[in-house]
């Protein structure tokens, strides 16, 4: 298997362009799944403290045997995180959890609660080195541009919801003004709206003898957004990770193009009963209704 490419963020730190995603991963289950992602040749493990699979992770990487630097670990603070002692706090605790001594990429899971004050802890654990980069996921355009504005440390990356059904161009040319790196979760919209059976995909997966998946993450790759693909199955994992030897021409970028809904299939942070489905989660944890 080829080794991931990286990325160079505002800040030097270099991140794997291709990360694997354990959102939704049973507390039970990822350790395992990590371990046969790292066999797949996967280096970056996106988690958050929301999907009480933190421990798992670290687990898993303290048992492949593989030198801590080789690897890029995320994580993330929830609402009832923020605020600065509030973030301090989580920063430590997810630092107990994963057992990896730092964190690669810390964020801002969502875009309410002091996440100012979480901001400034951040910065300060930035300078102490217990955090190589910091970000934030699911910021729109306009919280995204003052975030960086007034922040002492501009974020490095913002993580977002982005597949050919929500295509977000405009986004993406403001985060290239601003020099933030865009990540997108659930590139494959986890199948709803049959994202795997548009034949325009179909047709340019047959042309390049690739699968679907594979021509989607090959598309975010040459849109310049980093990907974080999830499967709890190894051959999947694998096909996943193999999207370097093919480049999509013009003409397929322009017909993938065309399948743009401009609007978004599993969060919309602008809807008052999205918001408070985000609240709702803090009185009734239920991972499979976050993201």
């Amino acid at each position: 298997m080829a080794k991931i490419p990286t990325v160079r963020l505002n800040n030097g730190v270099e991140m794997p362009l291709e990360g694997f995603g354990v959102f939704q991963v049973d507390d039970s289950i990822c350790e395992r799944a990590v371990s046969e992602a790292i066999d797949c040749g996967y280096r970056l493990f996106d988690t958050a403290y929301s999907y009480g699979n933190e421990g798992a992770v670290g687990a898993a990487i303290k048992k492949s045997g593989i030198a801590r630097e080789e690897f890029f670990i995320t994580t993330k603070a929830y609402i009832q995180q923020m605020g600065y002692e509030k973030t301090m706090k989580a920063v430590y605790d997810s630092l107990d959890a994963l057992g990896t001594g730092y964190i690669d990429l810390y964020l801002v899971h969502m875009p309410f609660g002091d996440y100012y004050g979480a901001w400034r802890a951040m910065e300060e654990m930035c300078k102490n080195g217990r955090i190589r980069a910091i970000g934030v996921s699911n910021f729109l355009p306009d919280r995204l541009m003052d975030l960086c504005y007034n922040a002492e440390i501009k974020p490095q990356v913002n993580q977002i919801e982005l597949h050919p059904h929500y295509q977000r161009e405009k986004e993406l040319a403001l985060m290239r003004e601003l020099g933030v790196q865009p990540q997108a979760w659930a590139p494959f919209a986890e199948g709803m709206k049959g994202m795997f059976s548009e034949s325009v995909l179909a047709d340019i997966a047959h042309k390049h003898d690739k699968s679907v998946p594979q021509v989607i993450l090959r598309w975010d790759i040459q849109r310049g957004v980093a990907v974080l693909p999830k499967s709890i199955h190894k051959e999947r994992m694998a096909e996943n990770a193999d999207i370097w030897d093919f480049i999509l021409d013009d003409e397929d970028m322009r017909q993938i193009g065309t399948l743009d809904k401009n609007t978004p299939s599993m969060l919309d942070t602008l809807k008052p009963s999205e918001v408070k489905r985000l609240y709702d989660y803090l009185k009734n944890p239920i991972l499979t209704s976050l993201q």
